[in-house]
């Protein structure tokens, strides 16, 4: 029994996965930031210019 649980607290395979699930994750919640605030500006210019062209 203790063999089994030696083994188990050696093992590190899970936590590579744990970190590529982190990494993925800080990834996606920059990406929808900037396109977020990327999505705002480009619709206040588009504003812009349509107010522009209506005059």
């Amino acid at each position: 029994m203790t063999m089994i649980f030696s083994r188990f607290v050696k093992d590190e395979s899970g936590a590579t996965a744990i970190e590529y699930g982190l990494i993925a994750s800080l990834i996606s919640i920059a990406a929808i930031a900037a396109f977020t605030t990327v999505g705002s500006k480009l619709s206040a210019t588009f504003g812009y210019v349509a107010g522009q062209l209506n005059t």
